[in-house]
């Protein structure tokens, strides 16, 4: 393997250990030890979590093709994982909110180990039902466990301001380091143990159901709106209503689904991109690199958040970064001279800048995860928090299966500049969004002062 990896990586986890180890009492808030513990509780459940969907990830495709299954055939089973997660997203959601988010997130569990276990069968049928189960378990990920814990850290009477350091450490934790040990350790049990391909889901089986357990024994349950005279329907109203209603929520949703729709279709587009001519590349270690490069944007993210910088502010400039990256392959695809590299040969000199602006997208990503997560947090209201959060994602769900189902049909230029102009779009949004909070506040402030000042003038 090329130095030029090894430098990208060192350089990178280099930074994310400045960042971690030089913390100073800025970027640090001060906490009680209950909240400490509870968080610590809530972060170990979710890395477990993400292990059990990180373990999947770099086996799946390979799975299905040792079954001999084409790429035609593997990408209706992808198809299926997102076009169930549009369609029931919104039913497990409103049932979430319903039913108990506690209940929710063990559902999830149960699911996912259904789906990992469909994968010791070749029947493409079998197949066909686990990547089913698989999508409606990812959309309770990302929307039953957050909701949960905005709750649940609410009802426990935390500074709201303290959630912000749950969401940075989960995601640093979860969606970074986690990932890079997941992708390792599925690796060693895949190639270097020999124990097969179907060998990582029945390791991701385990950590789920380990965390169902954890769940099962110190988690209390926390609702939206358990009312009984709402069905689920009514659920659809309330949720349907609020996003209509207020402009702020219309705008989160917006934001939410362009940025995660750009980021879904940059991970079938990353690879193309950087050997075009099938160049000989460390698919694994990139993974690792991109994932290390997100929990430098997870540590960013902390750092601001604790300084309690205006996020709907500096999220304006993290999409506009996002944009220029994911442009860049056009770019080069014009500026630099086409490469001379052979089947097998080393990446090229196109590839390398197109690699570090990579890493950059995934900073930008790391920097999102928890952002976002604050955000609705605040805009969100908590009687429909799991179906608002689903409904979010049905607009970037379909956006994902047209975009698989027509990847062949555009140049990969194309597509990243679909994605870039989408990321410009976020970041307008996010500026009008800034706007209406502002003028929001504005107006809810003035409004107690004229209500302070009404006994003084009868």
């Amino acid at each position: 393997m090329e130095v030029f990896y090894y430098v990208v990586f060192g350089a990178l986890a280099a930074v994310v250990a400045g960042l971690e180890l030089g913390k100073s009492g800025k970027d640090r808030v001060a906490t009680t030890s209950a909240f400490n513990s509870f968080k610590n509780n809530y972060v170990l459940v979710y890395s477990l979590m993400m292990s059990g969907d990180w373990l999947q990830g770099p086996y799946v495709y390979y799975l299905y093709s040792q079954y001999g299954f084409d790429k035609g055939d593997i990408g209706r089973l992808f198809i299926a994982g997102f076009g169930s997660s549009m369609l029931f997203g919104t039913i497990v959601g409103s049932l979430a909110d319903k039913q108990g988010r506690k209940r929710a997130c063990i559902t999830y569990c149960i699911t996912y180990i259904l789906s990992c276990i469909t994968k010791h069968s070749p029947q493409y049928k079998v197949l066909m039902i686990g990547r089913i189960l698989g999508g409606i378990a990812t959309s309770l990920l990302f929307s039953a466990f957050e909701s949960w814990l905005v709750a649940e850290h609410n009802k426990r009477g935390f500074d709201p301001q303290w959630l912000s350091i749950t969401f940075s450490k989960a995601i640093f934790l979860g969606n970074g380091l986690i990932a890079i040990v997941s992708g390792l350790f599925a690796n060693l049990l895949a190639e270097n143990l020999g124990f097969g391909p179907v060998a990582p889901f029945d390791a991701a089986a385990c950590f789920l159901a380990i965390g169902m357990a954890i769940i099962m024994s110190s988690w209390s349950e926390n609702y939206g709106d358990p009312s009984e005279s709402k069905d689920l329907m009514s659920q659809f109203k309330v949720a349907a209503k609020a996003i209509a209603s207020d402009e702020k929520i219309a705008l989160l949703g917006a934001i939410q689904s362009l940025f995660e729709g750009s980021m879904y279709t940059f991970v079938f587009l990353w690879t193309p991109a950087l050997s075009p001519n099938e160049e000989d590349i460390p698919h694994g270690f990139i993974f690792a690199t991109f994932m290390l490069s997100s929990m430098l944007g997870s540590s960013i993210a902390s750092r601001l958040l604790a300084r309690k910088l205006k996020v709907e502010g500096y999220m304006q400039i993290v999409f506009s970064i996002s944009a220029v990256t994911l442009v860049l392959p056009v770019v080069t695809n014009f500026l630099v001279p086409p490469s001379s590299s052979v089947k097998g040969g080393s990446i090229s000199f196109g590839g390398s800048l197109q690699l570090l602006g990579f890493c950059t997208f995934e900073a930008c990503v790391g920097i999102f995860w928890p952002s976002i997560m604050k955000m609705r947090s605040q805009y969100i209201p908590e009687e429909a928090r799991s179906t608002i959060m689903n409904f979010f994602r049905i607009p970037l769900n379909l956006f994902v299966c047209v975009v698989l189902y027509n990847v062949n049909a555009f140049p990969i230029t194309v597509m990243f500049g679909m994605c870039s102009i989408f990321l410009f779009m976020a970041a307008i949004l996010q500026r009008r969004l800034m706007v209406v909070s502002d003028l929001h506040k504005s107006s809810t402030k003035a409004q107690e002062m004229i209500g302070e000042d009404e006994p003084l003038n009868p």
